[in-house]
């Protein structure tokens, strides 16, 4: 499990918990990003979802290839929620018995999102959720949620498309609790974290998804 925190405090009371899309916990952009939620005063968490086994940067299009992986990758043989939510369910004990959480903050990006929403549900652990461009988070995983939950979505997206996202937004209209959907133009799936930065309405988008987010944990999860 990979921690970080701001220099000036040693404090862990309120955390955030980054689960990655497939490039995995050791992609730089994936780094940078934990590193901001530090310098904004969280101790961060970014575990390794994928035992070792990330897809490469270069293989991102090779959907043969991912659905491969997702079978039957890695030394658990897949990546699917059987591997997955285990190594989620040890992360987020480990931050409260190793290094006393009290309240966990969690953004899930792409494939992230999933287990964002699964540990989102009445005991599991998540106070406050994030989502950028969520991955295959099904209806139900939505309506067990009971953490406040923040979607930063691109305009353009065929895993998260206008159906999904009406889907999602009826259905957190109809729960209890707060929620905030925000839709950024001009954008494809994957800008918050592969984000084209000689682009201005990309890097804008991007910027503005990470504060979305900051801005979300500031009000739920720092305040009592």
């Amino acid at each position: 499990m990979k921690a970080r925190q701001k220099a000036a405090s040693k404090k862990t009371d309120t955390a955030i918990l980054l689960l990655t899309d497939i490039l995995g916990h050791k992609f730089n952009n994936l780094q940078l990003i934990a590193d901001q939620f530090a310098e904004n005063g969280y101790f961060v968490v970014m575990p390794d979802l994928f035992e070792g086994d990330p897809v490469a940067l270069n293989s991102m299009h090779d959907y043969e290839a991912i659905g491969k992986w997702f079978r039957s990758g890695g030394p658990s043989g897949g990546h699917t929620t059987v591997q997955v939510d285990p190594i989620v369910e040890a992360v987020i004990k480990g931050m409260r018995s190793q290094y006393n959480v009290k309240k966990i903050g969690s953004v899930g990006y792409c494939f992230g999102a999933k287990y964002v929403a699964r540990f989102s549900a009445p005991g599991k652990g998540i106070d406050v959720a994030a989502f950028a461009h969520p991955s295959f988070v099904d209806a139900d995983e939505v309506k067990a949620m009971v953490a406040p939950l923040a979607i930063a979505a691109a305009e353009t997206d065929h895993i998260f498309p206008p159906e999904k996202r009406r889907e999602t937004e009826d259905i957190l209209r109809e729960g209890k609790v707060p929620y905030q959907l925000t839709l950024y133009s001009d954008v494809e799936h994957g800008f918050a974290v592969r984000a084209d930065l000689n682009k201005p309405e990309v890097k804008f988008a991007k910027e503005a998804a990470f504060l979305q987010a900051v801005q979300w944990f500031d009000e739920f999860l720092k305040k009592d």
